[in-house]
C-alpha cells in the first residue's frame, strides 16, 4: 500500500533512502552493469582458454591416459558460455528490475563460480601429478601403439619434432618398441621425426650428429605444468571477481523488496 505523504512511515522511508545512498537501486544497478561488462571479458578469456587448450594440445592429449587434463579444459569451455549467457541474463534482470530473474542469475553466478573454483583446484592439483601420468602414458604409448594406432603415431612425430626429443625417457626407448618388432628390416633404430633435420630414413643413424637423445617426458612436463598453472590462476583470479558480483546482486534483490514498494523514495 501507498505510504500517506508526510507520514511518520513516509518520513522513515525516505530517511532510509537517502542514508543508503550508496546502495541504493540506481547505484547497484549500475555496479552491477559494470560487473557485467568486466565479468563478460573473463567468460571469454575463460572460454578461450579452453578451447586453446582442446584445439592446440589436441595431439598431446591423446597420449595421455587419464582424462584429468582434458576435463580441465572441458570445464573452463563450459563455465565460458555459461557466463556469456548468465551476462546477457543479468543485464535483462538488472534493466526489468526484475527479482525472479535476479534470484535465478545469483544462483547461475554460484554455479559458475563453484564449476570455476573447482577447474581451478583440480588444475594446481594435478599440476604435482603430471610427471608421474606422463610416465606411466608415455612408455606404454611410445612402445605400444607407434605405427599401430594412426592417431596416435601422428601425436607421438608431432609431440618428437616439435620438443626436439626422441622416445619416452630416451632414444633407446624404441629398441622395445612394437614398431621395430613388427618391422625387424627396416633400416631405421628410430622414427624420423626424432632426426634433427627430418629426412626419409635419416633415423637409421643414431648418433648424437643425427637424432635428439633426451626423451620426451621432461619437456612435455614442463610444458603441461605451465599451461595448467595459466588454467588454475584464470579460474580462480575470475572466482574472486564473482564474490563480488554475487554480493552486489544480493543486495539489490533485498533493495528491490522495498523499491517496488515505495519506489517514490529511492
Amino acid at each position: 500500500l501507498p505510504v500517506p505523504e508526510g507520514s511518520d512511515s513516509a518520513m522513515t522511508y525516505r530517511r532510509g533512502a537517502k542514508d543508503d545512498g550508496c546502495c541504493s537501486v540506481g547505484f547497484l544497478k549500475c555496479i552491477l552493469h559494470i560487473f557485467n561488462f568486466i565479468f563478460l571479458l573473463s567468460g571469454c578469456a575463460v572460454l578461450g582458454v579452453g578451447v586453446w587448450t582442446l584445439l592446440a594440445k589436441r595431439h598431446h592429449l591423446s597420449l595421455l591416459v587419464t582424462a584429468t587434463y582434458a576435463s580441465t579444459a572441458y570445464m573452463l569451455v563450459l563455465a565460458g558460455v555459461l557466463v556469456i549467457l548468465v551476462t546477457i541474463m543479468g543485464c535483462v534482470a538488472i534493466w526489468r528490475l526484475n527479482r525472479c530473474l535476479l534470484l535465478a542469475y545469483t544462483f547461475l553466478l554460484l554455479l559458475i563460480f563453484l564449476l570455476e573454483a573447482v577447474a581451478g583446484v583440480i588444475a594446481y592439483v594435478y599440476e604435482e601429478q603430471v610427471w608421474h601420468e606422463l610416465a606411466d602414458s608415455l612408455n606404454t604409448t611410445f612402445i605400444e601403439s607407434y605405427g599401430i594406432d594412426s592417431s596416435r603415431t601422428d601425436a607421438i612425430n608431432d609431440l618428437q619434432s616439435s620438443f626436439k626429443c626422441c622416445g619416452a625417457n630416451s632414444y633407446q626407448d624404441w629398441q622395445r618398441s612394437e614398431w621395430l618388432r613388427l618391422k625387424p628390416r627396416t633400416p631405421n633404430k628410430v622414427p624420423d621425426s626424432c632426426c634433427k633435420t627430418t629426412t626419409p630414413g635419416c633415423g637409421g643413424l643414431v648418433h648424437p650428429s643425427n637424432v635428439y637423445y633426451d626423451g620426451c617426458i621432461n619437456a612435455l612436463d614442463e610444458q603441461i605444468r605451465e599451461h595448467l598453472i595459466i588454467v588454475g590462476a584464470v579460474g580462480l583470479g575470475i572466482c574472486l571477481v564473482q564474490v563480488f558480483g554475487m554480493i552486489f546482486s544480493c543486495c539489490l534483490y533485498l533493495r528491490l523488496r522495498d523499491y517496488r514498494r515505495h519506489p517514490q523514495y529511492y
